[in-house]
């Protein structure tokens, strides 16, 4: 099945909105669960999904997908919350060479030192020490529902220090057109705050001057 197009500078245009402009302006459910959060300061994503599902302290869906994940996705990786060293610097190195644009995932991973060096991005639930088994692989390439969010391969993934986004492909060159629009908005509205105007009248709250 062929891609949906995104715009051509659809990654600093995301950059530039910011997951939280973004998410106003999909009107859509689309934010996963804010416990997942940058393991370095700086990190950022914007890049087409390639979901997977790994077992509870089970890594081999991972290196599956290593060798399946389009050149310039983001694995989106869901592990029932379970919390243990999923990835680490081996699977960065990889991943790397794979030229995978980063990782979401919704469980833990460590080397945060290797991560931060390598300036990898990685959003996580969590860092754990320990280890995982390779015995199975739920699902690779498929779609599922990630952290309160329904997830499927070619989905617009945004992710900085606000959080997390997941856009459907279907409407992520709308999302993106309608978060300059609203972006162009707060421009002009914060240049009337530095002209003394007030958030109430920008707004249209001043009725609430007299009813608070």
């Amino acid at each position: 099945m062929a891609m949906l197009p995104f715009p051509p500078d659809f990654q600093a245009q995301a950059r530039l909105l910011g997951s939280s402009t973004l998410y106003e302006a999909s009107h859509l459910p689309c934010a996963v669960d804010s416990a997942i959060r940058p393991v370095w300061d700086g990190a950022f994503i914007a890049a087409r999904a390639y979901p997977l599902e790994c077992s509870p302290g089970d890594n081999l869906a991972l290196h599956l997908a290593m060798e399946r994940v389009p050149r310039g996705s983001v694995l989106v990786v869901g592990t029932g919350g379970f919390i243990a060293g999923y990835w680490g610097e081996v699977l960065t190195v990889a991943a790397e060479a794979a030229g995978v644009a980063g990782l979401v995932i919704d469980g833990g991973v460590r080397d945060v030192a290797a991560l931060k060096k390598r300036r990898f991005p990685v959003f996580a639930r969590g860092i754990s020490v320990k280890g995982t088994v390779k015995a199975s692989a739920p699902s690779v390439g498929q779609p599922f529902n990630f952290a309160g969010v329904p997830v499927a391969p070619g989905d617009l993934v945004v992710a900085d220090e606000d959080g997390v986004i997941i856009l459907p492909k279907e409407d992520a060159a709308r999302t993106l057109a309608e978060g300059q629009a609203r972006a162009d908005k707060e421009t002009q509205m914060m240049q009337a705050l530095t002209e003394g105007r007030s958030t109430l009248e920008l707004m249209n709250l001043t009725e609430w001057r007299t009813r608070a």
